[in-house]
């Protein structure tokens, strides 16, 4: 019995590793057919004469419609199965995303962008929940960070591969393979992901509320598990302000480097993809040393995303007051690798104070805050900025938005001390 406990110990850890590596594959694809587009401005500015506000609109449009639709959606996924769920919202993105390369105007394809985001919306939050479920706590923000990443390494691939297959058989060609690639990965999900396979696995903390149940919850006790103590929505503020500055990056890097470092579109794409690349690792490093440092410490976690928030600020200010050139992007890398710090310290923060029952709820509001004031907001107020101003001066301000998450923080902190006084 005990050698047959320990064979079916190593199989769930086993199968539980192969679930992150398909869900991780799968964000790759979120993100691969969200940011596609990106690398695609200079051309789309060009074809259909375009204002930079009308292409951070399209760019902006599909976290506006993940930030609206992740909450609602979640709760619907938590009461028809997460698993189905997915299925159903990467064939959906993938669809969209189909669309994208067949839209013959602006409003076509903001039509079809906001589907994108329809599909996209709720698989962060669903995904991460069901993770959350399947590791031990002390792993929590390795996971968070890890999952999360490939968001990094997706707006990597999508803006390198579309920018050139784009310059060597045109732009829509670049789409219609991010809609193949999505369609491959629910194929392969559908028969490897189970919720019975899913519900036999037993980590450290099996033994609280049960994750893969249907939960039932009015809508009071919902808001008080969501919204538990204040400390807790400084985490969901504080990482939305954040995450502002990465959607913005990440949006117009590649037209930035083109415009101002007069590159040709292809090679933009690839040097602005290797910025997002390092702040994909630097997400997964910040998620491993924040575990490491902090163990099962609550208070150390927002130290972290103070520490965290302080060094991208004062790097990015370095950086853009600086002339375009090589020690610029000497610069620019070391700071990227703080841009996402927040998934792995704020997911964290988030699901050590909210009931596991809710996780999927938690992170769909932490996605909501996160899309809405953060990777919508960002790449739009920048375009509206950059056409008043040109774009690289409003690049220049970026850094100043750091204030406010490292603001946020702080209040974050001293909330949760004060918190820990009263239990």
């Amino acid at each position: 019995m005990p050698a047959e406990s320990a064979t079916d110990g190593g199989c769930t850890r086993t199968y539980a590793w192969v679930v992150f590596a398909l869900m991780f594959c799968l964000l790759l694809s979120d993100y691969m057919s969200r940011q596609a587009l990106n690398a695609l401005f200079p051309i789309l500015k060009v074809q259909w004469q375009l204002s930079d506000t009308q292409l951070g609109s399209i760019s902006g449009v599909v976290p506006l419609a993940v930030g609206v639709l992740t909450l609602p959606l979640s709760l619907v996924a938590d009461r028809w199965g997460r698993v189905k769920s997915i299925a159903l919202m990467a064939a959906l993105w993938s669809i969209a995303t189909l669309g994208c390369a067949m839209a013959s105007s602006y409003h076509e394809m903001l039509i079809a962008r906001i589907f994108v985001g329809v599909g996209e919306a709720a698989y962060g939050s669903v995904g991460l929940a069901m993770l959350m479920s399947l590791f031990p706590k002390h792993l929590r923000s390795t996971i968070a960070g890890g999952f999360t990443s490939a968001a990094a390494f997706g707006s990597v691939l999508g803006v390198s591969v579309s920018g050139i297959v784009a310059t060597h058989f045109g732009w829509r060609w670049s789409m219609g393979l991010m809609a193949v690639l999505g369609f491959v990965l629910v194929v392969i999900y559908f028969f490897v992901v189970t919720e019975n396979r899913l519900s036999r696995s037993h980590p450290d903390h099996a033994s609280e509320t049960p994750v893969h149940g249907r939960v039932k919850l009015t809508p009071r006790a919902l808001f008080s598990g969501l919204f538990p103590c204040s400390s807790v929505f400084c985490a969901y503020l504080g990482s939305a302000l954040q995450i502002f500055i990465q959607g913005t990056l990440f949006v117009w890097l590649p037209s930035y480097f083109n415009r101002y470092w007069e590159m040709p579109v292809g090679k933009a794409s690839i040097v602005a993809a290797g910025l997002v690349l390092v702040s994909g690792m630097g997400q997964l490093l910040c998620g491993v040393m924040t575990d490491r440092i902090s163990g099962g410490s609550s208070l150390k976690r927002w130290n972290m995303a103070i520490g965290y928030c302080l060094a991208l600020g004062i790097l990015l200010e370095i950086a853009f007051r600086l002339p375009p050139g090589k020690l610029q992007l000497a610069l620019l890398a070391p700071a990227v690798l703080f841009l996402a710090s927040s998934f792995g310290t704020c997911s964290a923060i988030v699901a050590g104070a909210t009931p596991p029952a809710i996780h999927g709820s938690a992170f769909a509001t932490l996605t909501l805050f996160n899309n809405i004031l953060g990777l919508a907001a960002g790449p739009f107020f920048t375009g509206v900025m950059a056409d008043a101003v040109g774009l690289q001066d409003a690049l220049r301000w970026l850094p100043v938005a750091a204030v406010l998450p490292f603001t946020v923080y702080l209040i974050g902190r001293r909330c949760h001390i004060a918190e820990a006084r009263t239990c």
